[in-house]
This record gives C-alpha cells, sequence and structure tokens, in this order.
C-alpha cells in the first residue's frame, strides 16, 4: 500500500489486515521502490498522485519490473484519458476512483487475484541507455515547451540556433551517468561553457538561460516517464540525482561563462 496521506494508509491496512492480508503501507515512492527491492509481493495498491519524486506509475513500472505476476491497482481521484492510456501501457491491472468502498475494494484484489497469469518480466534499460537512445525526442520536447514560453521566446531565433547546444550537453549527461562520479564533484563542460558565450552573443540574459535549464530538466524527465515501462528501477533514484547534479553543474559553469562574456564577475 502507497499513499502519503497517513489516515488514509492507515485505515487501508487496518482494514487489509482484518481480511487477513499481509500489509507493508508506505508514504512515499522511494519508500516503495526500496520495499519492492528487497521484498516479494503479490499486489499493489498505490495513489497515482504523490509529492517528490515519482508517481504511481512510477511504483506500478518498478513492480512490473521486479514482480511481474504481482496484481496492480492505482487509485486517483482525477481519471483522465491520457493517465488511463497511460496505465494500459504500463499493464496497471486497474484504475480506482477516489473514493472507493472498502468492500469493493478488498473484493475486486481477491478476483484480480484469482484470476492473475504469469507475466514475463520487461526488459529493462539503464537510464543511460534511454537518454541516449531518445536524444533527439528530448531535444524535440525542449523545443516544443520553450516556443511556449514568453521570455525565452523575446529572442528571435531558428531552431537550429536554440537547440544546438543540447546534444552536446545530453551527451556529457550520459557520460556522466554511465562513469558516475560523487554528487557535488566539479567536472568541466566544454559545451556549457561554449552555450554561455553563444547566448550572450545572441542577447540572452542570465533569468532567460537559467528557465531554458528548467526546461530541459522537465524534458528529460518527460522522457523517463514516458519509457517506464523500459527503466531499470535497481538505480533509478541514483541516476535521478546524478541527472539533477549534472544538469545545474551545467547551468553554472554556462551563467560563469556568460557572465564572462559580459565582464561581469559570476
Amino acid at each position: 500500500m502507497v499513499d502519503d496521506d497517513t489516515a488514509v494508509r492507515e485505515t487501508f491496512e487496518a482494514v487489509l489486515e482484518m481480511e487477513q492480508f499481509e500489509v507493508s503501507a508506505v508514504g512515499t515512492v522511494g519508500e516503495a521502490l526500496h520495499l519492492i527491492d528487497a521484498e516479494s509481493f503479490d499486489a499493489l495498491i498505490s495513489d497515482l498522485h504523490m509529492p517528490g519524486a515519482g508517481d504511481g506509475f512510477t511504483v506500478v513500472s518498478a513492480m512490473r519490473h521486479r514482480h511481474p505476476d504481482a496484481v496492480t491497482l492505482l487509485f486517483t481521484g482525477y481519471p483522465a484519458l491520457k493517465e488511463a492510456m497511460d496505465a494500459i501501457l504500463l499493464q496497471v491491472d486497474e484504475i480506482l476512483v477516489k473514493p472507493m468502498p472498502i468492500p469493493e475494494m478488498v473484493a475486486l484484489i481477491r478476483e484480480r487475484l484469482a484470476k492473475r497469469v504469469p507475466r514475463r518480466p520487461a526488459n529493462m534499460e539503464r537510464v543511460a541507455s534511454i537518454l541516449e537512445s531518445d536524444a533527439s525526442l528530448t531535444v524535440a520536447e525542449w523545443l516544443s515547451r520553450v516556443k511556449n514560453d514568453p521570455e525565452v521566446t523575446r529572442i528571435a531565433l531558428t531552431d537550429h540556433e536554440r537547440t544546438g547546444h543540447l546534444p552536446r550537453l545530453l551527451q556529457e549527461l550520459v557520460h556522466r551517468l554511465r562513469k558516475p562520479r560523487a554528487l557535488g564533484t566539479k567536472q568541466p563542460s566544454e559545451a556549457a561553457v561554449q552555450h554561455g558565450k553563444v547566448r550572450h552573443s545572441q542577447g540572452y540574459s542570465v533569468s532567460m538561460i537559467i528557465e531554458e535549464s528548467r526546461i530541459l530538466q522537465v524534458s528529460i524527465f518527460h522522457t523517463l516517464q514516458t519509457n517506464l515501462n523500459r527503466v531499470d528501477f535497481s538505480l533509478l533514484l541514483n541516476d535521478v540525482m546524478t541527472i539533477a547534479d549534472e544538469v545545474d553543474s551545467q547551468l553554472k559553469q554556462t551563467v560563469v561563462s556568460f557572465s564572462e562574456a559580459a565582464g561581469i564577475a559570476a
């Protein structure tokens, strides 16, 4: 059972235990991923929307990889069409709309457990491989988001001028993921330094560079979100932290380079 609402979690845990289920209840995606990796489970009940990194789809994908025969149920108060389609792609057994009477949920769990069939484990890939193979899609996602940002698009550029730096930055990120180093370790980024100089010549401001970097992180995580059925979850949390660390490091070097080109003390 995964739900960030303590009252909901404790209520479901108590009721399910009364129904003779053995229950492990946690409140975060990180705790859920740890349990899934360490223990064996027959069923998963997870809230879809949770604070912090990841969501119910992340937990479901991890369960599918680690325990492919487990029944997976997602709770949501917002059963949007896209979420339903994502659930189908990730082989979620059922989306449950809040509020749902507990007797109905218990009956559904028993029915699903009785009808479950063996499944093959999904093929898993490291985050680095996914980002490398889908780099062009990440760039396209980034460009689409940037074009909808009125602050950044004040500077008129061609698509190539706007995205020219991204392939090298993503390549450096993939290299970092494959050859990890301690978080916070400083590593020169030639792509970031050159990017700062180019953005200065194009008339950007520091705030625009920061906004572009924020959109880059969003686009990277969107690429992973759309590939959750391929992600190897054994090192996912570490990879996510590495991505944030590397993108922030690249941003700092871009801003320093930009400031030097502008004659400003960084």
